[in-house]
């Protein structure tokens, strides 16, 4: 019996590897997108994927942007980690780069640093991939 039992889980096991390396036909157009300058074949039915993080950042384009950037972004510039950079997330949205002076409790050393500043930053609408969850101020900083 035990030798019976062992021949039949040879021979499914046999037949299974045989299936393995049978062919296989799929029926999907190949199609050729331009994505990123580069020429990619996709499937046709898989549509272009969007992603709202990549189209912000493109409107943005080096700056700045005070209601939808996190703490670690102030980093780049000086004398706003993690302090003034901290008042400015907690204070947004703002409708207008100017309304970053309005912050009630600054100090004129901030209100100076602010000001060379302005420059650098812009304001669009707050996104919710970027500001659910408080994840703007707990980005492994703390003050």
């Amino acid at each position: 019996m035990k030798r019976l039992s062992r021949l039949l889980a040879l021979l499914v096991l046999i037949v299974g590897c045989f299936a393995w390396t049978g062919h296989q036909n799929v029926l999907a157009a190949n199609v050729n997108v331009m994505q990123y300058g580069v020429i990619s074949p996709i499937l046709a039915t898989e549509a272009p994927r969007k992603n709202r993080v990549d189209e912000k950042m493109a409107t943005v384009r080096n700056k700045l942007d005070l209601n939808n950037s996190d703490l670690r972004d102030f980093r780049q510039y000086k004398g706003m980690f993690p302090n003034l950079g901290s008042l400015i997330i907690k204070n947004a949205p703002y409708d207008s780069v100017e309304d970053v002076l309005k912050i009630s409790g600054l100090t004129e050393k901030q209100k100076e640093i602010l000001q060379q500043n302005l420059g650098n930053f812009t304001v669009t609408p707050p996104e919710s991939v970027f500001i659910e969850g408080d994840q703007r101020l707990n980005v492994g900083a703390y003050d």
